[in-house]
């Protein structure tokens, strides 16, 4: 899975942290849902942290067509609950 982080770069996931990046989504989801700022920013992180810690960065100047794109790491609670509804950014 390829996984971009809006104005930072992409990273590799292997497919096995594909489905915990998935889990991580629908809390966050579930998190924006109820209002839960702190939930959220506890998720919000742990995803970005699953990303550049278990991904393999691409070159820059590498063309990989992303499957996921994640907002900017300092996407706003209120930028959140644009972007994580329904199904979130990873469909199921």
């Amino acid at each position: 899975m390829i996984v971009r982080i809006s104005g930072e770069g992409q990273y590799r996931l292997p497919d096995a942290d594909a489905e915990r990046l998935n889990d991580l989504d629908n809390r966050a989801v579930a998190a924006v849902e109820a209002g839960d700022h702190g939930g959220f920013a506890d998720l919000w992180g742990q995803m970005l942290a699953l990303v550049e810690a278990d991904g393999d960065a691409i070159a820059d100047d590498e063309l990989v067509v992303s499957d996921v794109i994640l907002p900017p790491r300092d996407v706003s609670f209120a930028e959140a609950a644009a972007e994580f509804t329904g199904d979130g950014l990873i469909p199921d």
